[in-house]
C-alpha cells in the first residue's frame, strides 16, 4: 500500500543532477523512506529539474502532469534548477506541492510533515551551511562500479545565458581530505571509475590544508590518482578560463586519469564569447587544446556549443564552424539557444529564427560526424581497454573506453553477440576494434 514514506526520484539533466539525486536518495533512506521504482506507487515523487535548456524545462512540466494524472495523491516535489523560479511555481500551481533547492534537502522531511519553510527567507550564511551539509551526505550510488563524487556546488561565472548561479548559488567546495577519503573508500569497495563533479571543477580550492597550503584542482586530482588500485578518474565540467598549465601537466601524468577532456567552447567567435561572458577567446581555447595534446597526443576532446545566440550572424557562426574543423572534436553537445528567465541574455532580442538555429545545429553536427569518424577510425584493428557497463536490449554487451567512446562488444569466437555466459559488467576487458562509426565503436572480446 502506498505511503508518504515511499519515494521515487526522476532526474533530468546533467551529471551534477544525477549526483544530487543519489545523495537525496541516501538522505531520505536515512530518514526511513523506501525507494520504489514506479512513480505511480510512490508517496513522494521528486522531479530533480534542469533549467539549462527549454526542452529540459518542458520535460519537467510534462512529468509533473503525468505524476498528477496517474498518482493523484502523491506529494510532488520540484527540486533542482527550476525550484526557485516564480514563473515555474505559477505554472505548476495545483500540481506541485513543494519547491526545494537541492542544497536545502535537509528540510524535506519537515516540509513533507507539513512544517513551513521558505528558503527565500534564510540568511545567506544559513543557506551556505545547508549547502556544505548537503555535500557531505553519502550517496546511494546507482552503479556498482561507477561512482560520482561531488567536490563542490554552485557557480561564480555568470555566463550570460546560464541559470546555474541563480539556481544553485555561489561556489562551495568540500575539504580535499573528505574527497580523497571518499574516493579511497570507493576504490577499496571495488569501484572502477571515479567521476569528480562540480559546475566548474577546475576552479576548486580548499584552503584548509596543513601549513596553510591551499589545494587546487590539479593537486586534488594528483592525490586521488595516487590512491592504490586499478581504476579510472574522470571529471566534469571544466571551464577554459580556469584550465591551468598545472592541471594540464597532471592530466598527462597518470594513466588513471581518463584520456578524455570535456571543455565547453560555446562559440568560435570572440564577440559572441564576450556577449556570453565566457572570459576567453577562440585563440586561447585552441591554445589550450594544443597544450593538452602535447601531454596526451591521442586524447579525446569533447565540447558544448550554442548556436543562434542573440546577435549571432552567419559570419560569426562560420567562425564556430572553423573552430570545429581546426580542433577536431570526437563529440559535441549542440544546443540551439533558448532564453532563460533571470539571465543577462534574457534581456537580449532572440533574433535568430528557429529555422536558422536548426540549420546551424545540423551544419555543425555534419562537421562533427566527420571529425568524430576520423578520430574513431584510428582505433580500427587496435585492442583497447573497455569498462563494460551492461547489456542493451539485444543482449549485446557495451561499455566505454578511457576516451569516453561507447563500444559494442561481440563474442570473439563465433562472431555472435555475447550471450551472458560470462558476466563482464563492471569489469575492465580488452576489446579488439573491428568497426568504427562517427559516434561509437564495435569490437570483439579478447580473452
Amino acid at each position: 500500500m502506498k505511503t508518504v514514506k515511499t519515494y521515487n526520484i526522476i532526474t533530468i539533466g546533467c551529471q551534477m543532477n544525477q549526483v544530487d539525486s543519489e545523495r537525496l536518495a541516501a538522505f531520505l533512506e536515512s530518514r526511513g523512506f523506501k525507494a520504489v521504482a514506479d512513480f505511480k506507487k510512490a508517496g513522494v515523487v521528486i522531479i530533480n529539474t534542469c533549467g539549462i535548456r527549454q526542452p529540459a524545462e518542458d520535460r519537467a512540466y510534462g512529468l509533473a502532469n503525468q505524476v498528477r494524472k496517474y498518482n493523484p495523491t502523491a506529494k510532488i516535489v520540484i527540486a533542482g534548477c527550476l525550484s526557485r523560479r516564480e514563473d515555474v511555481k505559477r505554472r505548476l500551481k495545483g500540481r506541485a506541492d513543494i519547491f526545494l533547492p537541492i542544497s536545502e534537502m535537509l528540510k524535506l522531511p519537515e516540509l513533507l510533515a507539513g512544517e513551513e519553510f521558505n528558503p527565500y527567507f534564510s540568511l545567506e550564511k544559513i543557506r551556505l551551511s545547508q549547502g556544505e551539509k548537503y555535500l557531505g551526505i553519502p550517496s546511494k550510488h546507482n552503479s556498482k562500479f561507477t561512482a560520482y563524487i561531488p567536490i563542490g556546488n554552485g557557480c561564480n561565472n555568470f555566463c550570460s545565458y546560464c541559470v546555474v548561479p541563480y539556481a544553485r548559488g555561489r561556489e562551495i567546495y568540500r575539504p580535499a581530505q573528505d574527497i580523497v577519503k571518499e574516493a579511497r573508500t570507493l576504490v577499496k569497495a571495488g569501484y572502477k571509475e571515479i567521476v569528480l563533479v562540480a559546475q566548474n571543477v577546475n576552479s576548486y580550492r580548499d584552503a584548509t590544508g596543513s601549513g596553510g597550503a591551499a589545494t587546487d584542482f590539479s593537486k586534488l586530482l594528483k592525490r586521488i590518482a595516487a590512491i592504490p588500485g586499478k581504476f579510472w578518474i574522470r571529471f566534469s565540467s571544466s571551464h577554459p578560463k580556469d584550465m591551468s598549465d598545472g592541471l594540464i601537466k597532471v592530466i598527462g601524468s597518470s594513466e588513471k586519469i581518463c584520456n578524455h577532456l570535456h571543455l565547453a567552447v560555446q562559440s568560435g567567435d570572440d564577440l559572441i564569447l564576450k556577449a556570453m561572458n565566457r572570459r576567453y577567446n577562440a585563440a586561447h581555447y585552441k591554445n589550450l587544446i594544443k597544450k593538452v595534446r602535447a601531454v596526451r597526443p591521442d586524447i579525446a576532446i569533447t565540447t558544448d556549443v550554442i548556436v543562434g545566440f542573440p546577435g549571432e550572424t552567419r559570419r560569426q557562426f562560420g567562425k564556430t564552424v572553423k573552430l570545429f574543423k581546426d580542433v577536431g572534436f570526437s563529440m559535441a553537445y549542440i544546443s540551439q539557444y533558448s532564453p532563460r528567465p533571470g539571465t543577462a541574455a534574457y534581456r537580449l532580442a532572440d533574433d535568430v529564427t528557429p529555422v536558422e538555429k536548426k540549420r546551424r545545429a545540423y551544419f555543425i553536427n555534419e562537421i562533427l560526424k566527420k571529425t568524430a569518424s576520423r578520430y574513431n577510425k584510428q582505433y580500427l584493428g587496435q585492442t583497447v581497454v573497455v569498462l563494460a557497463e551492461g547489456k542493451n536490449k539485444r543482449g549485446q554487451y557495451y561499455g566505454k573506453t578511457s576516451t569516453y567512446q561507447t563500444v559494442l562488444i561481440n563474442n570473439p569466437t563465433s562472431g555472435r553477440k555475447t550471450n551472458g555466459s560470462k558476466r563482464i559488467s563492471g569489469m575492465f576487458v580488452s576489446v579488439k576494434i573491428t568497426q568504427a562509426r562517427p559516434f561509437g565503436l564495435e569490437g570483439e572480446l579478447v580473452k
